[in-house]
């Protein structure tokens, strides 16, 4: 529990979370570029097969579901910081729930692409 009365220690959290939530973004846009690198690659072959799922697709895939993972801890961790707050340290009228709204928002939307991958082929 902090003792320093002090919103900042609320706004340092809040960038925190911010902060993983581009680390999730970013892992994610990562994985899809990997994803999408197998696609280019089979059309570059002289001559194409059947287009499955190669190593691509997979390392792609555990890059989003990491992405996933991370944004859904960090939502937890902020949670658990939240709980150790006063409410001197929270501004008035302020809302604690947007960042963790905007999280959770994108693990959805993270959630639907790994949905459109798998189902794409």
């Amino acid at each position: 529990m902090s003792d320093l009365n002090d919103p900042r220690v609320f706004f340092a959290a809040e960038r925190t979370l911010m902060a993983w939530n581009r680390t999730g973004l970013t892992l994610m846009a990562f994985g899809f570029v990997l994803e999408r690198f197998g696609l280019f690659m089979h059309m570059l072959r002289p001559s194409p097969g059947h287009i499955g799922r190669d190593l691509s697709f997979w390392v792609g895939v555990a890059f989003i579901s990491l992405a996933l993972i991370v944004m859904s801890f960090s939502i937890l961790q902020f949670r658990r910081v939240l709980a150790t707050l006063k409410p001197i340290e929270i501004p008035e009228r302020y809302t604690t729930w947007a960042g963790i709204a905007m999280n959770l928002m994108v693990v959805l939307l993270g959630l639907g692409l790994l949905a459109y991958l798998f189902l794409e082929l």
